[in-house]
This record gives structure tokens, sequence and C-alpha cells, in this order.
């Protein structure tokens, strides 16, 4: 083993949340303000997981105000305190990019998946999806 690979396995968490693509979750970050330290959550779905050990990274999607924000979490990062699974979507792709283009309420709450031609559908906008 060499050095890097000692600094790396100490820098990681023994206890890592179980997650997966297209969950809602809620991210608890510690944040510094000033003398003050507090935690702030962070909610919305997870439309990315990326790398492997100590460089694992995911990103969490949500709309505020119309407008989407989407922020990138370290896994192992002493400042995520808590990733807490809300609820757990069954998803076909490994990245939702796509979803960067539909407003998330619809997203969420007006899904209909057509097995026959593999086209998701949303009924706010009568646009398809191809899957």
């Amino acid at each position: 083993m060499n050095i890097i690979d000692v600094v790396e396995k100490e820098s990681m968490k023994e206890k890592v949340p179980q997650f997966k693509i297209g969950d809602l979750v809620d991210v608890h970050v510690k944040t510094i303000e000033g003398d003050k330290e507090r935690i702030q959550i962070f909610n919305g779905m997870v439309i990315k997981r990326k790398g492997s050990g100590p460089r694992e990274t995911f990103t969490v999607r949500r709309v505020v105000q119309g407008e989407g924000v989407e922020r990138i979490f370290p896994v192992h990062s002493p400042n995520v305190a808590d990733v807490k699974v809300k609820k757990s979507h069954k998803t076909r792709r490994a990245k939702l990019y796509f979803l960067r283009d539909y407003i998330f309420s619809c997203i969420q709450t007006k899904i209909s998946v057509s097995c026959v031609t593999n086209t998701l559908w949303c009924f706010d906008f009568k646009k398809p999806i191809r899957l």
C-alpha cells in the first residue's frame, strides 16, 4: 500500500448511507456561520452518483421558486452529517439528466409509464419522454 491509499482509507466514513438514484433524500449539511455551526437540510432527488471510494459523489436536484438547483455532495465528506431517504423510486436509468427539462412536481406526482411503447408521459404538458 502506498501513502495515498493509507490517507484515503483514513478519510472514508465507516457507515455510508444507503440510497440510490431516483430517491428523494434529505441531506444534512454542516454549515459554519461565524463561530456557530449548524445543520442545514437540502432535500431533493438524487439524479446522479459518480466515482468510488473516497472520491464518490452524488448530485441532488430540487426546484426552488421555479428554478432548478443542483448540488454535488461527496459521500465521505465530514460536512455531510446524514442522508435520509424520504421516498424511494424505481428507475431504469443510471443518470436522470432528463429531469432537468421538466418541472419537478410534474415528474413527482403525475407520471404514467406505458409498458408497450416504453414512453413516460407527463400529463401536465402532454409531452412524452422516450425510455
